[in-house]
């Protein structure tokens, strides 16, 4: 998209007057669909690239679409109250699982699962000064899913907006309500996978 963008910059002035002011995928539309209407030159190269860049782009969007929708079959199998939850959508909840592993049993709290994810605070406190610093540890793939899920909440969900608010009231900082909000969806996530491996349930 990035290429295309920039390809459109650069490209005669009438060509990009037609396409401006239109939305991502009607442009990409648009441009998939424009013809060569002379030998190659500067203006038709361009349209030659454009065509050949939105195809690719449509062709991309169509996989990631079907993987999608294999994903949340998927997921609906063997974890549906995953998917049920704020924020969480086929490639957070594939990314939780992949952390949690094929034993999720052995995860025996949900602060063992909050460790794993790397969203376990660590203690940091000196003298009378207390505090817990971030954890870098973990699974970091799972750490991002989460970020993904705070985010996404911070964004529509009403109680999590209060409770950033009311955080936030009280002196804390906005990186700090979210390592605080990551450890809560933490929990939420590990009360929401299923205790059974999915090969072992195939498996029978």
């Amino acid at each position: 998209v990035n290429q295309l963008k920039a390809v459109l910059v650069r490209a005669d002035p009438a060509l990009r007057e037609s396409l401006t002011g239109l939305g991502p995928m009607t442009l990409v539309r648009r441009c998939a669909a424009l013809d060569d209407v002379a030998p190659l030159d500067a203006p038709t190269t361009a349209r030659y690239t454009l065509r050949r860049l939105a195809t690719r782009i449509l062709q991309l969007t169509d996989e990631v679409n079907d993987l999608n929708r294999q994903l949340t079959t998927l997921l609906t199998r063997h974890a549906p109250v995953l998917l049920t939850r704020v924020g969480v959508g086929p490639d957070t909840a594939a990314a939780l699982l992949i952390a949690a592993g094929d034993n999720p049993q052995r995860l025996a709290s949900d602060a063992s699962f909050a460790a794993l994810c790397g969203v376990s605070p660590i203690e940091a406190s000196s003298g009378k000064t207390h505090r817990h610093r971030l954890n870098r540890g973990g699974d970091r793939q799972a750490n991002a899913a989460l970020h993904r899920i705070v985010i996404t909440r911070l964004r529509c969900d009403p109680r999590t907006r209060a409770y950033q608010q009311r955080r936030l009231a009280e002196g804390k900082t906005p990186r700090e309500i979210i390592r605080c909000l990551k450890r809560y969806v933490a929990r939420e996530i590990y009360n929401a996978i299923p205790r059974t491996s999915p090969l072992a349930t195939a498996a029978t």
